[in-house]
């Protein structure tokens, strides 16, 4: 059973902060407002940014700030209540009550927004909004020139619906309701089939609309797409390991260790942080899912198997996560 973290137990870089308010959003969805216990400011964010929670098992779980980046004294996230997730929601929304403290990380940004676009697209798909709203305040302080298109399976579904009514109105955001049969929704495809230069597209949602809008945008140019996954790639089973006619890379790979010109060995079952661990080099670890890039270290040589989310191809050159990465070879070299 996860526990989160209270006032007497909290990493020190964490900030110690008090739920003000809980707010029910939708069928599942609560948002929850943090504040400072002092009353003062807490560190700006940006829209696009997210927070960690930590929780007592020294798990963590990050979550998107969905509320205007401007705000200095208060930071709002939504969580969605997953029945078949890895637990932690259903902790919040049975264990997190007003007045309660939390242990918080700073804020930081995986998915920001480009403010310099003449158009910027966004398409969000279910919880998939909240990093999506506080882009929403953001562009509506620049005065840009966007439409939000917000994907969900009824309006009930839908989180914060009644404040974005005044947007809707005026077309700046569309709402979509498909029933719980995508197909019945929006038309992605269609949607994402025009581009013009300079355009900006971000989307974030759950598996099968994040799979969607990538597939309909493969012609866009990749520094006009930006999207942010919540959850990582499922875990290859030891039975789906390619035959690669190596007997090294059948076992696994090797990681060596610059400074010292250790060689260890990564099995197949194992990551390399938690091989790194085992050695004793502790890598700071967050995600565990290649979705935030707390983990990733620089690499000197080797053919690395990029299975994060948060990488972009100028920085895979150089670093990988060592929560999720794999080789592609039998040999990486580490900047460790």
């Amino acid at each position: 059973m996860y526990q989160l973290e209270s006032a007497d137990k909290y990493p020190k870089t964490a900030l110690r902060l008090r739920v003000r308010q809980i707010t029910y959003q939708g069928i599942g969805i609560n948002a929850y407002e943090f504040v400072p216990e002092d009353g003062g400011e807490l560190p700006e964010f940006t829209a696009g940014a997210h927070i960690d929670l930590y929780f007592r098992d020294g798990r963590v779980r990050q979550y998107s700030l969905c509320n205007d980046p401007q705000e200095r004294r208060r930071y709002l996230i939504a969580v969605l209540r997953e029945h078949n997730g890895r637990g932690g929601s259903i902790a919040i929304h049975e264990r997190v009550h007003t007045q309660r403290l939390v242990a918080v990380g700073r804020p930081r940004n995986n998915f920001p927004l480009v403010e310099t676009a003449p158009y910027y697209l966004l398409l969000a798909g279910g919880i998939g909004i909240t990093p999506l709203k506080a882009m929403v305040h953001r562009l509506e302080k620049l005065g840009a020139d966007y439409v939000l298109h917000y994907c969900a399976k009824s309006r009930a579904h839908a989180a914060f619906h009644e404040e974005f009514e005044p947007l809707v109105a005026t077309g700046r955001v569309v709402m979509h309701y498909d029933g719980g049969h995508p197909a019945n929704g929006l038309d992605i495809a269609a949607l994402l089939r025009r581009y013009e230069p300079g355009w900006q597209l971000n989307y974030c949602g759950p598996q099968g609309f994040m799979a969607a809008c990538a597939r309909a945008c493969t012609h866009w140019p990749a520094e006009a797409v930006h999207c942010e996954y919540f959850v990582g790639a499922p875990v290859v089973s030891a039975e789906e390991v390619p035959d690669v006619g190596s007997e090294a890379l059948a076992l696994g790979f090797q990681l060596k260790i610059a400074s010292t010109g250790e060689v260890l060995t990564v099995p197949n079952d194992k990551s390399i942080a938690q091989v790194l661990g085992e050695h004793g080099i502790e890598i700071p670890m967050s995600c565990q899912s290649g979705l935030c890039g707390t983990c990733k270290v620089r690499y000197f040589s080797g053919e690395v198997d990029h299975r994060d989310y948060v990488l972009n191809a100028e920085a895979r050159t150089q670093f990988l996560t060592t929560c999720v990465s794999r080789s592609h070879g039998a040999l990486l070299v580490l900047d460790l």
